[in-house]
């Protein structure tokens, strides 16, 4: 079946296409056998590396769980402020008003230029050196402060991008029948760029949980990724198997993130769809009973 962009393939096409398949796969399975084949001669595959993680909790409680718990922590926080302050200024950027779009500009593309590491350190000396933040909760603030200055600047890009997609006529339609611009803003144009948004925004969510590890590595912040250090250390240098739960946790994380966002852009999808009403002859003809009399 052709396309404007794709052309069926052929008979040597396909061939060409199973075969390079069938070698990849051959190349990826002799690369897993040779990393496992290290790995079993490093020892890093032996029970002794993995048991505290199925036979007993201490592991779990002492250092995954805590871990677990600062990151999420972490996230929800940066994500319940980055969230309505990138939708903010994004909606400033798009105003009439030179005096709010200008100023939105210059602050979203200010910190959407600095890396987010370098905003959690700034954060942690300004927390340190102007306010009375304990200094065993200032790594937290610095980590959400750092999070959320970055990422609600990309946020406000996504939302800047999501409404400007909408066909012109929304906006026009609804000015026609009197709407003021925030009242167009906030019933058509948002709603309706929520949907198109959300696959982006996941995406950001995402990128927020995994980048809570650059306040462990820099600002001994006690996040998910740091615990493994400490755990794989306590456990005798077992860094392969530490390493490996902690990653198995956050793609399960990060996943769960995203299979919740696309159900519900389907929910979305699907309250936006007509009711698919049929209308009989009757209801296209409701003066016919009166011209027949």
């Amino acid at each position: 079946m052709s396309s404007v962009l794709y052309d069926a393939q052929g008979p040597r096409a396909k061939r060409r296409n199973v075969l390079l398949t069938v070698v990849f796969l051959v190349l990826v399975a002799l690369l897993l056998w040779w990393v496992i084949g290290i790995l079993w001669d490093k020892g890093q595959l032996d029970w002794a590396k993995w048991e505290m993680f199925f036979t007993g909790s201490e592991a779990w409680t002492t250092y995954i769980l805590p871990g677990l718990w600062s990151t999420l922590k972490a996230a929800a926080l940066s994500v319940i402020i980055a969230l309505p302050l990138g939708a903010v200024f994004g909606i400033a950027r798009l105003s009439d008003h030179a005096w709010v779009r200008v100023p939105a500009g210059v602050v979203v593309e200010f910190f959407r230029s600095i890396p987010v590491l370098v905003l959690m350190i700034f954060g942690l000396a300004l927390f340190a050196e102007y306010t009375s933040v304990s200094s065993d909760d200032r790594p937290l603030y610095a980590v959400v402060t750092g999070l959320v200055l970055y990422n609600a600047s990309v946020l406000a890009e996504i939302v800047r991008a999501g409404i400007l997609t909408l066909p012109k006529g929304q906006s026009e339609a609804a000015m026609a029948i009197g709407l003021r611009k925030g009242q167009v803003m906030r019933l058509v144009l948002l709603p309706q760029a929520v949907t198109a948004m959300l696959p982006a925004i996941v995406s950001q969510l995402v990128v927020i949980v995994k980048d809570t590890a650059l306040g462990g590595a820099v600002l001994t912040y006690s996040e998910l990724l740091s615990s493994a250090n400490t755990m794989s250390g306590f456990y005798g240098a077992n860094t392969i198997a530490s390493y490996t739960v902690i990653a198995v946790i956050y793609i399960a994380l990060n996943f769960a993130l995203t299979s919740f966002a696309s159900w519900l852009e389907r929910r979305l999808r699907q309250g936006k769809k007509s009711t698919g009403a049929v209308l009989t002859a009757d209801d296209n003809q409701p003066n016919a009973g009166a011209v027949a009399a």
